[in-house]
């Protein structure tokens, strides 16, 4: 990607975007010690433009490389969670609906897909092919949850 593409293409979607100082190369290798996995490829090249991406009202479009590392270290660490829902680790979480329900990569086989996992039924559906998807399919209304 070309540095600038992700907050381009964000802006276009919405003027309600916030964007953070850019993560660095540091905070990116921490996250992905601590959660034992590399990144999606384009959420990394994305947080190296901005540390996440706040949506109107707060909404977490992709949250900062620190709260993907601590949300997904607590979804899969809770005793309770293991109790409620199926296994948490074959997905990293990225971002969330404002509701409850977060937006993850499967991490088996490096797929590029977005799920989302719906905590009320414990369900994980396909809501879209990439991240660019994602964001384009969530600011325009094409996912709906």
């Amino acid at each position: 990607m070309i540095v600038g593409m992700w907050i381009d293409m964000i802006r276009e979607l919405t003027p309600h975007a916030g964007f953070g100082p850019p993560a660095g190369e540091a905070a990116i290798r921490d996250c992905e010690q601590t959660l034992g996995t590399p990144l999606d490829e384009d959420l990394a090249a994305l947080l190296r433009e901005t540390n996440g991406v706040m949506g109107g009202y707060g909404l977490g479009l992709i949250w900062p490389v620190e709260r993907i590392a601590s949300d997904n270290v607590a979804f899969r660490t809770t005793p309770e969670f293991a109790d409620l829902y199926m296994p948490f680790d074959p997905l990293l979480f990225f971002a969330d609906a404002g509701n409850g329900d977060q937006f993850a990569f499967v991490l088996r086989d490096r797929r590029k897909d977005v799920f989302t996992w719906h905590h009320e039924t414990d369900s994980r559906l396909w809501v879209a092919p990439g991240l660019a998807e994602y964001l384009t399919w969530w600011l325009d209304g094409t996912i709906k949850l």
